[in-house]
């Protein structure tokens, strides 16, 4: 059985819908997502929709934490703009959904946090074999760092699949992995950006909060930087 791992998708969902119609495509039977629905982007209804409608199962991420609880992000001053815009348009039923996220989930052996196994909500994870020798489980997922890696350790295996909606390791397409027969395997697609830059822009938002996407850029800058 395959399975398919997705995180960080923050609101973009012309890189949600390529990666979903790929996943489709190579025959996931299922999909988890590893936090991080919401923040950046303007399409957090339709994001939070199309995983609700298909039963993809989430684990919250510190986006996620901060919107279903009201707060804010404490080293970012271009997260909270967007948060405080995301507040304005995320529907009831949404904002009710996103409050049910657990913290951490099981599929099949792969254990699924949004951080890490010390914080699971806000830790940047940096893996290693020392690491994980604290951590119950042989197979892990996590998101949050935006970065796509698969570390093999002796009897574990880290996977982070990367982001949907932001990469920062300067690889722009959206990323997602898959896992099969104890393996994980790395995968991107493609997907046109200029939709979420002509609705970030009518949201009232300049080009720094959303053209780093055009380059997979590990920090938030203007389409010509």
């Amino acid at each position: 059985m395959t399975i398919a791992f997705i995180s960080d998708i923050h609101g973009n969902f012309e890189a949600l819908k390529a990666v979903l119609a790929e996943i489709d495509r190579l025959g996931a039977s299922a999909i988890y997502c590893a936090g991080d629905v919401v923040g950046y982007y303007s399409q957090v209804n339709e994001c939070c929709d199309i995983l609700r409608q298909r039963q993809i199962a989430c684990v919250m991420g510190n986006h996620d934490w901060y919107m279903a609880g009201g707060g804010f992000c404490p080293r970012s001053r271009s997260v909270n703009d967007c948060l405080a815009y995301q507040r304005k348009v995320i529907r009831a039923d949404n904002l009710a959904w996103l409050k049910t996220l657990p913290v951490q989930l099981q599929a099949g052996e792969v254990r699924v946090v949004h951080g890490g196994w010390g914080d699971p909500i806000d830790e940047y994870l940096k893996p290693s074999a020392e690491y994980f020798t604290q951590v119950e489980g042989s197979a892990f997922v996590s998101g949050h760092t935006h970065v796509q890696r698969l570390d093999i350790f002796e009897g574990k295996t880290y996977c982070n699949p990367g982001s949907v909606g932001q990469p920062r390791d300067g690889d722009p397409r959206a990323a997602f992995a898959l896992y099969d027969a104890g393996r994980f395997t790395l995968h991107r697609v493609a997907y046109d950006m200029q939709p979420v830059f002509d609705l970030m822009q009518a949201a009232g938002f300049n080009d720094y909060y959303y053209g780093g996407l055009k380059t997979g850029s590990r920090v938030l800058r203007r389409l010509h930087d």
